[in-house]
């Protein structure tokens, strides 16, 4: 991580010109730590299609975080929210509950990517909104021409909670890329974590009402 980051954080406002994929898998080559390319960069990625999103998603884990960010190119700089305040990652209280990272390009004066931090184990990935749900690393992130890219399975998941129009498009484009053990995961975490999203609703028996989900009360 940069040193020679401002002492003052960049503004929210400051403007965005993410990284494409491949200049962030260029990047983040120098450390071993975990990432992978995530929510709709992901999908656009794995779909092969051209992305139009004003940011490109990141994710890594929090034992990951530290060496990544350690890694990351002279003049790039991470700054970690707290609720809603900006500081340097390095200066983040260590009991802080991180859940995203912000990455500025300190030369060029603009927000590169949003990173953020999920739950894992030395063998599988963990839902961060209720980790007992898991799935093994090799299926929760995929190979696509030499980047790691989070699952259309998992990256549907995360978009379950609340989901916008835009997700929506998402979802409709990458189930039919989804094969029938990828689709029965899917149907489970939402039946199990979101069964009050319109997404379980396509899942759920109309004889079986919804349950309370798995987190509520967590984020």
């Amino acid at each position: 991580m940069d040193d020679t980051a401002a002492d003052h954080p960049p503004a929210r406002d400051t403007q965005w010109q993410p990284w494409s994929p491949l200049e962030a898998a260029d990047a983040l080559t120098r450390s071993q730590a975990r990432w992978w390319v995530s929510g709709g960069s992901a999908i656009d990625l794995l779909l092969d299609r051209p992305s139009e999103r004003d940011d490109l998603d990141l994710s890594t884990t929090a034992a990951d975080l530290g060496p990544l960010c350690d890694a990351l190119p002279h003049g790039i700089s991470a700054w970690a929210d707290l609720d809603g305040q900006l500081a340097p990652l390095g200066e983040a209280p260590g009991d802080a509950d991180l859940q995203r990272v912000l990455l500025h390009d300190d030369q060029r004066g603009v927000w590169v990517a949003e990173l953020h931090v999920e739950d894992g184990a030395p063998k599988a990935w963990l839902y961060r909104r209720d980790p007992r749900l898991q799935l093994p690393w090799a299926e929760a992130v995929v190979d696509h021409g030499g980047i790691p890219v989070g699952a259309l399975q998992v990256q549907l998941l995360w978009k379950a909670l609340r989901p916008s129009p835009q997700d929506d498009a998402d979802r409709a484009d990458a189930l039919p890329l989804l094969d029938e053990t990828q689709r029965a995961w899917l149907g489970t975490a939402l039946l199990r974590i979101h069964p009050h999203s319109s997404w379980a609703i396509h899942t759920r028996s109309p004889f079986a009402p919804a349950k309370a989900s798995w987190n509520r009360g967590r984020r």
